[in-house]
Formats: C-alpha cells, structure tokens, sequence
C-alpha cells in the first residue's frame, strides 16, 4: 500500500497542529488585565488553554512518529500483533500504531 496521500495529510496536520500551539503559547504570555474579576476569568480561561495545549502537543507527536514509521519503512503495522493495519483505519485514523483488534 502506497502511503503519499496519508503523509501529506499528516504533513499538513502536522502544519495546523504547530500553528495551533504557536496561538496558544501567544495567548499564555498574554498580561492579565488589572481588574481582579477579569484576572479571575483570565486564569480560569488558562486552565482551558492549558489543557487544550497538553492535548496539542500530544498530538503532535503522535503525528511526528507516524510520519517518522512512513519514513522508516514501519508504518502501517500493529505494534501489538505486527500484522498491517486495515487501510480503512489508516485513512480515518492516519497516527494509528495498532489494528482494530489490538486496539480494544
């Protein structure tokens, strides 16, 4: 199975993903503004701000190593049993590492 259509796919998520954390770091470094009530809604937005970032950066590199597995030749086996992951799993989860079975 030929991957180029998955790997782009994965490079330009890759892209948004970066944009995406680049916003984020910009928000987090953002002054909080001098009223307290506005303080406190700001640090409650960073909360969310954090979480989205660790969810962020998670799937960075979970784009990172599956492009890394095209590059080395693995990508597409089940690190669980090593038989090939279902090209239809490929396609709607393209960072796949385990087949449909091994997932569950």
């Amino acid at each position: 199975m030929a991957f180029q259509e998955i790997e782009a796919e994965l490079r330009e998520r890759l892209a948004e993903l970066q944009q995406r954390m680049a916003n984020i770091k910009h928000d987090a470094s953002k002054e909080y503004p001098s009223d307290s009530a506005e303080q406190a809604q700001e640090r409650e937005n960073d909360e969310v701000v954090d979480a989205i970032g660790h969810e962020t950066a998670l799937a960075i590199r979970e784009v990172t190593a599956a492009l890394e597995r095209i590059a080395d030749g693995s990508y597409g086996i089940c690190e669980g049993c090593g038989e090939p992951i279902g090209e239809g799993r490929l396609k709607v989860l393209p960072q796949a590492t385990r087949c449909v079975n091994c997932a569950d």
